[in-house]
């Protein structure tokens, strides 16, 4: 059995990952070079977030001048999430999956599915400190014209997201729309006739599009609904500030707001209930908000995204090896996908009267540069 196991459990991961890259779709688009060590579950990964510079007059001298200290930010990738799912294999199976080299069956397909929800649905969570904004909440993008996709290359632009590695993540009823659009689609004008063959937007507008059953909805804080208004003024700069509700009512984190007289859209990086509530928010003020000024809700709406690559991080490790990989009664191996990085683990143990076949996976997520990111509300 031991050498049968030895045969079988690598083809089982390999086939386990592939089934895995085909539909885990964010961390494909999101940056996850970092190393493969193993870890264990609570450890982090130090994530350097660079600074910005200034480019400065030279002046010929005798005198080098002093280099200028640069601090780059730090942002840590807590690795919090362990996740397993098991299934069963029978005789058949197994003979089926050594002789066959495409053959998995059902079950543990639905398995990999399992651990790729888990995953998307952990990184799509992490939306909450995007303040870019366009588009309407609570209706869907790319109705009728391609706008939705050129407003959000320029808020990207404007927030200095480098131009290359941009990605789109939308739900169904978006892509839907956006399928449909002639400057998507037609081959006349995008000289190709893929999307309308394959049904993939693919790259436009500098965005690679895709879509992904995962996009989330954010739900306002009720406040919104009542009226805001700044109760002492703020000065530009500043990333507090005190607010006054007509009745109580809760701001949540993720509220994305603007301020009267202002052009930038704002994000709450805290929650708060009452009448009278502090905030802390991204990015800081661009001018002062004065007292009194409204603040106004951009409303619940489904969060379909734009962004560049390192906007988000993705961290997944093997796991240490622990005392059930020393021969005492269970079979462990791990094997990473070299395309995605993402390494899958999966364990065979004998318990009593039954064998238990489960793939468990190490991971950790996290929005570490909101400026290179937006939402598409729809």
């Amino acid at each position: 059995m031991a050498n049968t196991l030895d045969s079988i459990m690598p083809k089982i991961l390999a086939r386990g990952l592939l089934a895995l890259r085909e539909q885990c779709v964010m961390p494909r688009l999101v940056n996850g070079d970092y190393s493969a060590e193993a870890a264990q579950k609570g450890q982090t990964i130090d994530v350097p977030i660079p600074t910005a510079q200034a480019a400065t007059d030279v002046t010929p001298s005798n005198t080098p001048p002093a280099p200028a200290n640069k601090t780059p930010g730090l942002v840590q990738i807590p690795l919090d999430q362990w996740k397993k799912t098991d299934f069963h294999l029978s005789d058949k199976d197994l003979v089926e999956i050594d002789r066959n080299r495409h053959f998995l069956p059902m079950q543990t397909s639905e398995a990999v599915r399992a651990l790729s929800n888990a995953v998307n649905e952990h990184i799509h969570a992490q939306y909450t400190g995007i303040y870019g904004f366009t588009g309407t909440a609570g209706t869907t993008p790319f109705a009728s014209t391609v706008t939705d996709a050129t407003n959000a290359r320029k808020v990207l632009n404007q927030q200095r997201a480098p131009r290359t590695e941009r990605r789109g993540v939308l739900d169904y009823d978006a892509e839907a729309n956006a399928l449909a659009l002639s400057p998507f689609a037609d081959a006349e004008k995008t000289m190709s006739n893929t999307v309308k063959i394959e049904g993939e937007i693919g790259r436009k507008y500098g965005i690679d599009w895709v879509a992904d059953d995962a996009v989330v909805t954010h739900t306002e804080g009720t406040a919104w609904g009542i009226g805001v208004t700044v109760s002492a003024i703020a000065s530009t700069g500043a990333s507090a500030i005190s607010l006054d509700v007509s009745a109580s009512g809760t701001i949540l984190i993720g509220d994305v707001f603007t301020i009267a007289g202002h052009s930038q859209t704002y994000v709450s990086k805290t929650s708060a209930t009452g009448t009278s509530i502090d905030i802390n928010f991204e990015p800081v003020l661009e001018a002062n908000a004065t007292a009194a000024a409204v603040l106004t809700g951009k409303g619940d709406h489904v969060v379909n995204l734009v962004f560049h690559r390192d906007a988000f991080a993705f961290a997944n490790r093997p796991l240490v090896a622990s005392t059930t990989d020393m021969q005492l009664g269970s079979r462990i191996m791990s094997m990473t996908d070299p395309q995605t990085g993402i390494t899958l683990r999966l364990e065979v143990s004998r318990q009593y009267k039954q064998v238990v076949w489960e793939f468990d996976i190490l991971w950790g997520s996290k929005l570490v540069r909101p400026e290179l990111a937006a939402r598409i509300a729809g």
